[in-house]
Formats: structure tokens, sequence, C-alpha cells
């Protein structure tokens, strides 16, 4: 597939999501992750005149700029700014029940990762926000300053497996009795300092990251979102039928562990109560094509289920 460098942010897996979704003409597609429609610009291709491309993201900006690119777009399109836990309250709104296939690919679009809009990079200073979804209220400089010390060790560790997590809360605890914490450059130092030193070769990736990835995730309630829609897109799939022997597909681009651990384990309980075919047994990884041209891709996994005759 070519590069999108148009959009700022290259699609992951596009090649590998394109098949395993299987799409006809005419289907139903609800991108329930539209970024910049990097896939769903692909999918309208396959969907054609008789087909509807239903997408929905959490970012109004990123959503303005999906539906400029989408405007010529072969298949009908409709649009909401909208978390993917609200899928069925989007289906509703389109009249749509049933679709053929769901998309949801997990990741931050490129741009988002070094707007200073977004809050969420320490590669300058920026305000400590973090929040994708303009409707949500708290930011992560609000967690930052009210959690409980323990409570914010917790969310550290639990959401980004990081074991400095005490440490690294004591040392926040300590620096906001002095003044606030609300700049991205201030936390990523604070972090560091927590850390202890280690000899020989630098660390691969900066201290402050997992604390990064914890509070971003806390912050977007990402986990929680997650959940709903594992538990709620198998029964937005349209079952098999006589015209239509296989059914509808979803398919799950995740990057990190926890996130590859609740679709794996949420595929397997739909798959045991009738409700999934597992197709991908062992999850999907960029090819050595796409890791070349994109190092970002490294840690993507997609994994789909098909939906099953039983209602």
């Amino acid at each position: 597939m070519e590069p999108d460098a148009q959009a700022g942010h290259d699609p992951v897996l596009l090649r590998e999501t394109l098949e395993a979704l299987d799409l006809r003409p005419g289907q139903t597609v609800i991108d329930c992750t539209l970024g910049r429609a990097g896939h769903a610009s692909h999918i309208a291709r396959r969907l054609g005149p008789g087909g509807l491309l239903i997408g929905t993201d959490v970012d109004p900006r990123n959503l303005e700029f999906a539906r400029a690119r989408l405007a010529d777009a072969p298949c009908r399109v409709r649009l909401f700014h909208a978390n993917f836990a609200e899928l069925a309250e989007v289906l509703a709104e389109t009249g749509t029940p049933r679709v053929d296939g769901i998309l949801a690919d997990l990741g931050l679009s490129t741009n988002q990762l070094f707007d200073p809009h977004y809050g969420l990079s320490f590669a300058a200073p920026m305000a400590l926000d973090m929040r994708i979804d303009p409707r949500l209220g708290k930011t992560a400089a609000d967690l930052v300053n009210s959690m409980r010390e323990d409570d914010l060790a917790n969310v550290l560790y639990e959401r980004a497996q990081e074991r400095y997590s005490r440490r690294i809360a004591r040392k926040i605890a300590e620096a906001r009795r002095i003044s606030p914490i609300n700049t991205t450059d201030r936390l990523a130092e604070l972090v560091r300092s927590a850390i202890p030193k280690r000899g020989g070769a630098p660390e691969k990736i900066d201290p402050a990251t997992r604390t990064f990835l914890a509070l971003r995730i806390a912050v977007n309630r990402e986990v929680e979102n997650l959940a709903a829609l594992l538990e709620r897109a198998p029964r937005a799939l349209r079952p098999p039928a006589s015209d239509a022997p296989r059914g509808g597909r979803l398919a799950v681009i995740s990057f990190q562990s926890t996130e590859d651990r609740m679709v794996k384990q949420a595929f397997r309980s739909a798959e045991q109560a009738g409700l999934l075919k597992v197709v991908t047994k062992k999850p999907l990884s960029p090819a050595d094509d796409e890791l070349a041209a994109n190092p970002r891709s490294r840690s993507a996994k997609l994994r789909v289920a098909e939906r099953t005759g039983k209602s």
C-alpha cells in the first residue's frame, strides 16, 4: 500500500486489515477510531456506491480532517464525534443495528503525539493535558496534582507496569506541595529523577515514557472504553444468513500488552459463548516492509473475529 503522507499518519497493518475484514461492495462498516481516515479511505473504495461507511472518533480535529478527506468517497459516509464505547448509540442514530465490519485501531495518530494542543509529549514543554476527547473533564495535570499518592502509584503500575511507581508517586507528591505540576517537561524531569540510574548502555526508551502512557490511558478512560466496545461489538455484527454465509468481522489493532490481552480474552469468551469465531489464532504483526517504512508500527498486533449464527 502507498504511504499516507498527506494525512501525517500511516495507517498501521493496512494490507492485513483489509484482507481480514474481507469486505464486499454494498456492505456497511464502522470504523470506530476514524483518526485521519487512513484505513477508512481504503475501506470506502471497497464498499463502493451501495455501501455505507460509519466513522467515529473522540478527537473533533481529526474528525474534521477525515470529513474533508472522505468528501469524495465512493460510498455513503456518516461521521460522529463519539467514543467507541458509544457504539450502540451511533448505530441507533444511523438506523443500522447490524454491520458487516467493525474496525478499532487503538493507537494514537502521529499528529496527536507532538501537537501541543494535546499535551502528550515530553519532547517539548506543553501544558499537561492528554485529553483526546475535549468532552472529558479531568486533565493529566488534574490527576497528578490531586490524586492520593497511593492511588497515583497504582495507576502507574496497573496501566503501564511501571516498576518504580511508588518512587515516582512519592516524588510527584513532594513536588506538588511546593507548586502544581502543569507542564509535560516538569513532570518528565520529576519522573527521571525518581528512577535509579543504571550503569552501562542508556535505556532504549525515556524513563518517563511509562508514566506518560499510564496517565494518558487513565485520562482518556481507555481500558474502560475498550472493555465496553469488546462487550457490545459482537452483537452489532451481522450474523450469517442465506444471502451472506459468513458473518460480519471485528478487527482490533492494539499497541500495548494490556490492550492485546483484553482483546484476546474477550474474543475467547465470545467464542465460548457461541457469538464469535476467532479468525486469527495468533495476532498478525507488521511485515518487514512496513516496519522499515514505519518503525512506530513495531508493537502493533491485529486480532480478528467473525460473527457466528447465535443471536
